[in-house]
């Protein structure tokens, strides 16, 4: 895994497509045998890969293009899942019931979401059946990387307690087994994307997220042991994969709601470290979570780890000017070492903020790092005000 050892790298959280394309996607594939040809998949990941680069992104990603069809996508990659209607007064997922959404009821039912029919259910032993789908990922990727050069990139998969936050068991006699059982059919998928050369992401907001989720909430103690068992699943996928491959994604929701319930980063943050990850991705953009700096005033990076705050944010369409970026990347710098520190965002942007909004986001990130880079390195500043490499 690239380091900043000369200047701050760039990155970002992974999605980048947006929900009118996703929607295109996924009509495509339900009508043909051959999504790649009629979606025109290739074209569009040679698209978005040049944009990243040319935007000057270091760590760059496949936008999780082929992620359309929500977690549906994932009952695609794993046979013993079923469908059933969703029975009355009974969440789809677990995030339509949380203690903010009863707090704010009024809110929520403004903003009128959609709700699916049916839910995804375990109905029998988990196995992971997606081995054609996780190749046709990659090849989509690779080949698209073909006409535009970059050093280091990445792919989103994720976490088994992420899966658990949509797929309802009805088969496995405990959540242990249930969490055990997605983690030994999901390794399959996080082995292919290390094994083709990419660095995994696993995505798991569920780890800080589904304390809200838990009506009435826990004791952060009873809470702390429902995360520990979830760390301990996700650790088992990981078995044999090199740490430095590997990048773990938290936050608390990319929906654009109040927040007010979310668990302090500092409750949960060593048992984020005990993930068997090189990097961990963290907010640190948006209101709610800007000011968990402080969090690493007295946690101490274990040696040899990097750490991606988001410096932009998905939660406004209030694009950050670089200057603001740069002290926020100064500040983590100066906290944990310049080295090991990547500049990232809170989430992915695809579907959060409009298209433009996420370009010009990630643009300020880029022009924000080249500010800091001159700061942390003692280097003069362009005009364009980026900082020149040495």
């Amino acid at each position: 895994m690239q380091r900043s050892s000369d200047r701050i790298l760039t990155t970002h959280a992974g999605r980048l497509s947006d929900r009118a394309e996703l929607a295109d996607l996924r009509r495509a594939t339900e009508s043909t045998a051959d999504p790649v040809a009629a979606t025109g998949l290739n074209e569009r990941m040679a698209a978005l890969v040049r944009r990243q680069v040319e935007t000057g992104i270091d760590v760059i990603s496949d936008g999780e293009l082929g992620k359309f069809g929500g977690f549906a996508y994932y009952g695609r990659r794993m046979s013993g899942i079923s469908t059933r209607k969703v029975a009355e007064g009974e969440p789809l997922v677990m995030s339509q019931r949380t203690n903010e959404r009863l707090e704010f009821d009024e809110f929520y039912a403004d903003l009128q979401l959609p709700r699916e029919p049916e839910r995804m259910v375990c109905s029998g032993p988990l196995t992971y059946t997606g081995q054609a789908e996780v190749q046709r990922d990659v090849s989509v990727f690779k080949a698209a990387l073909q006409a535009a050069h970059s050093t280091e990139q990445f792919m989103c998969v994720l976490a088994p307690g992420w899966i658990e936050h949509s797929l309802w068991n009805e088969y496995y006699p405990n959540d242990e087994a249930f969490l055990f059982a997605i983690a030994d059919a999901m390794k399959h998928e996080y082995k292919a994307i290390v094994d083709a050369g990419f660095v995994l992401q696993l995505d798991d907001p569920g780890l800080p997220d589904t304390y809200d989720m838990i009506v009435p909430p826990p004791s952060l103690e009873d809470y702390r042991r429902f995360a520990e068992i979830r760390v301990e699943a996700l650790n088992h996928a990981l078995q044999g994969l090199p740490e430095d491959r590997v990048r773990y994604h938290i936050c608390w929701g990319s929906w654009h709601g109040p927040h007010t319930h979310d668990l302090p980063l500092s409750a949960i943050v060593d048992l984020m470290l005990r993930v068997k990850a090189g990097a961990y991705s963290v907010e640190a953009g948006n209101p709610r979570h800007e000011h968990e700096w402080k969090v690493w005033r007295d946690v101490k990076l274990p040696p040899g780890k990097i750490l991606i705050p988001g410096v932009v944010s998905h939660a406004s369409n209030v694009v950050e000017h670089p200057e603001l970026v740069a002290d926020r990347i100064v500040r983590y710098a100066e906290l944990v070492g310049r080295e090991n520190v990547i500049a990232g965002t809170d989430c992915g942007m695809g579907g959060r903020v409009h298209r433009q909004i996420a370009w010009a986001k990630l643009d300020a990130l880029v022009k924000g790092a080249g500010l800091a880079s001159a700061q942390l390195w003692g280097r003069p500043v362009t005009a364009s005000g980026v900082g020149v490499p040495a």
